[in-house]
């Protein structure tokens, strides 16, 4: 059906099957992803693909497997809800330069959704799958992806969430849609997730401050309403009293650079003599950095800082940050292999799959 669709002239099914030595059959398997096709062939019907310029007709797959090959890519938020219709109007109108703008401007500030977004295509792009960005910080923002699944224009939806009060996983579930998140929900979800050991990779830093003689340590922290938050302050603090520090100063940050700042200049007037800080993202660490220079603070001769993530901007920051690695694009692979799985088996159980972090060891400690 496939191949009948296809203007005159271009590769078919045949001439691939013909180049890789196998029959058609086989070919429609591993260009659909069925599994059980012997690793060897699977790489010589590649090769066949690639050399005769196939590409599979897109539309006339749809209307045989009823799959778009599209997968929803939704950053979603908790934005400030308009209280009446014409609000809501008046916000969908300002979207190009208020609130939607600050949002989506800080979703590109943050180097941490570039990996995402890398680990996702590498997964995609070899499948012949494709994402599609969405944004969701508004209730309208999320009943639009919701009715974006529901008319089937993607197959399914990878969520990263960035408020704790986020209601999408909720009401993809409730609406029987196939969806994986970037983390654990904060609300109890049937849904599937991957995340990684938050509490480890804490103690790590921990660890890491104590063993270069650090003894008056400091905190800057994400949100504290966020799971994953509320996991690196607990692994910090319990790893911090193991080792005889009952007490440790934390200031509260947004995961920004300016956040950084402002809750560095605050530990600094309330403990100036601190020598050590672990901040929860290495945007944060970034900005701790910056205002300890600025305080004529040597890092890491006076004050070590850890940060968290190791993105682009562990390895901007002057001093390169030590920070701790959570391996974001291998979890944002496995996010759309969770999710892919889940399409091929719909009435699957949700899973997780949690990750394990490393220190990655560089000037700041």
């Amino acid at each position: 059906m496939t191949d009948d669709l296809r203007p005159a002239g271009t590769p078919t099914l045949e001439d691939v099957a013909r180049a890789a030595g196998v029959s058609r059959a086989t070919v429609s398997r591993v260009i659909n992803g069925v599994r059980n096709v012997d690793p060897v062939i699977q790489e010589a019907v590649r090769h066949a693909v690639a050399s005769t310029g196939y590409a599979p007709n897109r539309a006339a797959r749809s209307l045989v497997t009823r799959r778009t090959d599209a997968i929803a890519l939704v950053v979603s938020g908790a934005g400030v809800e308009p209280e009446t219709e014409a609000d809501a109007d008046a916000s969908a109108d300002e979207a190009d330069g208020g609130e939607g703008a600050s949002f989506t401007g800080q979703v590109f500030a943050d180097p941490f959704f570039g990996r995402v977004v890398t680990g996702v295509v590498n997964y995609l792009r070899p499948r012949g799958m494709h994402p599609v960005l969405m944004f969701a910080e508004t209730s309208r923002a999320r009943e639009d992806v919701v009715a974006f699944l529901r008319q089937g224009s993607a197959d399914g939806a990878l969520v990263v969430s960035t408020h704790a009060e986020d209601p999408l996983p909720g009401m993809l579930t409730d609406a029987g849609l196939p969806a994986v998140l970037y983390a654990r929900p904060a609300r109890a979800a049937r849904i599937s997730y991957v995340d990684v050991a938050h509490q480890d990779g804490a103690r790590l830093a921990a660890e890491h401050l104590l063993a270069r003689g650090c003894r008056r340590i400091a905190t800057i922290t994400g949100p504290l309403d966020v799971p994953a938050v509320q996991e690196r302050l607990a692994g910090f603090r319990d790893a911090m009293a193991q080792n005889g520090h009952p007490y440790i100063a934390i200031a509260e940050g947004r995961f920004t650079q300016e956040s950084g700042e402002t809750a560095m200049e605050r530990l600094l007037a309330e403990h100036p003599d601190l020598d050590g800080v672990f901040a929860a993202n290495d945007l944060m660490a970034t900005g701790a950095c910056h205002v300890l220079r600025e305080r004529g603070k040597r890092v890491p001769e006076d004050v070590a800082v850890i940060g968290f993530d190791d993105s682009s901007a562990a390895l901007a920051c002057r001093p390169p940050l030590t920070t701790v690695r959570q391996p974001v694009e291998a979890m944002a692979a496995e996010m759309a292999r969770l999710l892919i799985e889940r399409l091929g088996k719909p009435e699957g159980a949700a899973t997780s799959v949690i990750f394990e972090p490393s220190l990655v060891v560089r000037d700041s400690a």
